[in-house]
């Protein structure tokens, strides 16, 4: 089967995702086009011989102060539709890829063609743009006209049929993580660099934006740093970057947190990991909580979104309200005080992350694709 996967190329959530998924199917023998309009972020991690990535490349002129990317995605689509003779569209984050895989379709369908897409909804595409009376009419209209739909955990699904008047059915396929790649490593060496005097290691990945909440992790941090010697691994980087350098300035923590920008071998950084922090307000599912799991790493989490479906209070790491410093603070020195409490924990956490492997979720999408494919309206048109 040949599969057109489109997303964005970045860090976050659904990138990355994306980015896995194409690289697990390619594993299997299917041949993987990423259209997007830059190369994704982890796909730089060794040679894919099933694996395509054309570019989407946005002409500007001075007539448009925004350039029409979904235009340029829309006819890219078609192109590499053409070219490649794919079977199916995988769309990952609604906005604007949906709208634009619809485009592709209808432009398909004059040349006597036509392409079956699944939209996958990642979070903030629905629980915040989507919502936005600027785009709303057009995400309902994409989604309602995709082939399928998929939502990352049970609490987005939820929140999508609350928002939006959605006509079929959203099958929930969580994330995923592979612990061939996320798995605890020795990295003493390290560690002893990290924490020269043995303190404990707290981390945070995200994309520092303010739905992460990062100024949360330097004051949960602070909190911790006065009772238990500590450290603090930044990892991402985003518009709220500068703010939380400056609080933990203010808090006279600076010299205990290391900010270390954007980062590709993440797993490396988790295995030296006591802790991961992940104070959200919203949270559709959290990889990046499931892949410090899989590095035998607790979570201390909010409770928002899909955060309690991985994150077990009490077992794995523990769930506090959004924005309950004092809660996730005396949480956090519960956990790491106690040596026998912390190595339960960790083992917990990477019982729960195996139940999340690769090979468990991947043949849910292929189902899905399988089904999609099969029912295609105009199966006789279709690229099968």
């Amino acid at each position: 089967m040949r599969i057109g996967i489109v997303c964005y190329p970045t860090f976050g959530g659904s990138g990355v995702l994306a980015t896995e998924l194409g690289m697990a199917l390619s594993d299997k023998g299917y041949e993987v086009h990423f259209i997007t309009y830059e190369q994704p972020v982890r796909l730089s991690q060794g040679f894919h011989p099933n694996i395509y990535y054309h570019e989407v490349k946005v002409p500007t002129y001075p007539l448009f102060a925004f350039p029409p990317y979904e235009t340029a995605l829309a006819s890219t689509m078609v192109s590499v539709i053409n070219d490649y003779n794919l079977d199916l569209l995988h769309l990952h984050y609604a906005i604007p890829h949906a709208s634009a895989a619809f485009f592709a379709r209808q432009i398909l369908r004059k040349a006597g063609k036509d392409i079956p897409f699944i939209t996958t909804l990642h979070g903030t595409d629905i629980t915040l743009v989507g919502k936005d009376p600027t785009y709303e009419p057009v995400v309902t209209f994409s989604i309602n006209e995709s082939d399928a739909i998929t939502a990352v955990s049970q609490s987005l699904k939820e929140d999508t049929l609350e928002s939006f008047k959605i006509e079929k059915e959203i099958h929930v396929i969580p994330n995923f993580v592979d612990i061939k790649r996320f798995h605890q490593s020795d990295k003493e060496h390290f560690k002893k660099m990290m924490a020269p005097n043995d303190e404990k290691i707290l981390a945070h990945v995200s994309n520092f934006r303010a739905v992460k909440r990062v100024e949360d992790v330097v004051r949960v941090f602070h909190n911790v740093h006065q009772t238990v010697p500590s450290k603090l691994l930044m990892i991402g980087d985003g518009p709220d970057r500068q703010r939380a350098e400056d609080l933990a300035k203010e808090l006279n923590v600076y010299n205990d947190i290391r900010f270390l920008g954007k980062q590709e071998q993440i797993s490396e950084i988790l295995s030296i990991t006591d802790l991961f922090i992940l104070p959200s307000s919203s949270e559709s599912f959290g990889l990046s909580a499931l892949e410090a799991m899989a590095c035998g790493v607790p979570v201390i989490s909010s409770n928002a979104g899909g955060l309690p479906e991985i994150n077990e209070h009490g077992k794995t790491g523990f769930l506090s309200d959004i924005g309950d410093i004092e809660s996730m603070s005396a949480n956090a020195i519960q956990v790491i005080q106690d040596a026998e409490k912390l190595k339960a924990f960790k083992k917990a956490a990477l019982a729960r992350a195996k139940k999340f492997e690769k090979q468990h979720i991947i043949p849910m999408y292929e189902k899905i694709y399988a089904n999609i494919v099969e029912s295609c309206p105009y199966k006789r048109k279709c690229n099968i």
